[in-house]
């Protein structure tokens, strides 16, 4: 896992098609290609750049198959990237934490409505 800006942030799943991606991997076992694709939105060759990124950083594990006489292609969220995930979002869930606390510590910056006293 690698850090970028705050501590805890995996520049690996930090890119917003990436995170879609695992995300989307994380609530299953393994995916057709083709249901990622669609989920995240893009097209073949921006999801297949995206999956051999994971797939670099040891968080997508791919299958290649038939189903029928058609090629498939799976996709699985492995144990390292389903960790990988899981530190991201919570630093992430830490990082918006610590946003709320600064706004509503320092004097001027308004409460979580935006407000300015």
């Amino acid at each position: 896992m690698t850090d970028t800006g705050p501590p805890g942030l995996d520049k690996e799943i930090h890119h917003p098609t990436r995170l879609t991606a695992a995300a989307f991997l994380s609530g299953c076992a393994e995916a057709e290609f083709s249901a990622v694709r669609d989920y995240c939105g893009v097209s073949d060759s921006v999801l297949s750049k995206t999956v051999a990124a994971l797939e670099k950083a040891g968080y997508v594990s791919v299958r290649k198959g038939y189903f029928g006489k058609r090629p498939r292609t799976w996709l699985a969220l492995t144990l390292t990237g389903r960790k990988a995930l899981a530190a991201h979002l919570a630093a992430l869930e830490a990082l918006a934490g610590a946003a709320r606390r600064a706004g509503t510590e320092v004097p001027g910056a308004g409460g979580a409505d935006g407000e300015r006293e």
